[in-house]
């Protein structure tokens, strides 16, 4: 009886609190990337342990900027490209929809160059048909919020946690050295290679469409302005899901791995 009296209010605030989680989880999933990978892995190949500080920073930077877009859309209900648009110059809202447009298509390119890559070196399948392959499963993704954003969400979270324990499996397969991931938090270059690829790390980190897309994911969560409770509750779920969503990314793509 007792245990039922502790579980049924934890429930219950499970409950409350769970349908603002989801938006941070699909957006973290452009942060575990082709670019990502291949910034990274060249990093740690070739530096070690040295940028580690690179990678830290660079994620602590997407979560703030991540929540101030998912903040946006969750009290406004409205996204970043439609504040854009209501309160900027008409050129420079043209501008920011170009940008984001050949943004989105260099990642789009990354991405399927990145899949079919990935079936060749697994399965021996052809590159071109690997690039159809992809292409297949990201419009049947897509497809899948056609039947709720929340099915949705739930396949991307479980996509991301798979990426998650692959590389959580290889780090504890390799082990790691301490007190030289500790000295990798300490800001520092070798030279002038590992400033450009320092460079590259944060590049391939701080994804514009992204931000776009975790204002537009939020905005049908709004919440009414004249419920300060709720709206509290609802700021305090939303960090939540981003710093659980973002963090994953930052630990599977370091270069300490």
């Amino acid at each position: 009886m007792v245990v039922l009296d502790v579980a049924l209010p934890i429930r219950r605030h499970v409950a409350r609190v769970a349908p603002w989680f989801g938006p941070a989880f699909v957006a973290a999933i452009a942060y575990a990337d082709p670019g990502n990978f291949a910034t990274n892995f060249t990093g740690g190949a070739t530096f070690g342990y040295l940028l580690v500080w690179v990678i830290v920073a660079a994620n602590l930077m997407a979560m703030l900027i991540q929540s101030l877009s998912a903040k946006l859309g969750l009290i406004t209900g409205r996204d970043l490209p439609e504040m854009c648009r209501a309160h900027l110059p008409r050129w420079v809202s043209r501008i920011l929809w170009v940008q984001a447009e050949l943004v989105a298509m260099a990642t789009d390119l990354a991405e399927i160059i990145g899949g079919a890559l990935a079936l060749y070196l697994l399965f021996g399948i052809p590159l071109p048909a690997g690039g159809l392959i992809t292409c297949v499963v990201a419009f049947a993704l897509l497809g899948l919020q056609r039947r709720g954003a929340r099915r949705f969400e739930t396949v991307i979270g479980g996509l991301l946690a798979v990426i998650l324990l692959g590389f959580l499996y290889d780090a504890l397969r390799a082990g790691a050295d301490g007190p030289a991931l500790a000295a990798g938090l300490v800001p520092s270059f070798a030279g002038t290679d590992s400033l450009l690829l320092a460079t590259g790390i944060l590049g391939a980190t701080v994804m514009p469409h992204v931000i776009y897309l975790h204002s537009a994911l939020t905005k049908t969560r709004a919440v009414a302005a004249a419920d300060p409770q709720r709206r509290r509750e609802a700021l305090r779920c939303q960090r939540a899901d981003t710093l659980l969503a973002l963090a994953p990314p930052a630990w599977s793509t370091s270069p300490c791995w």
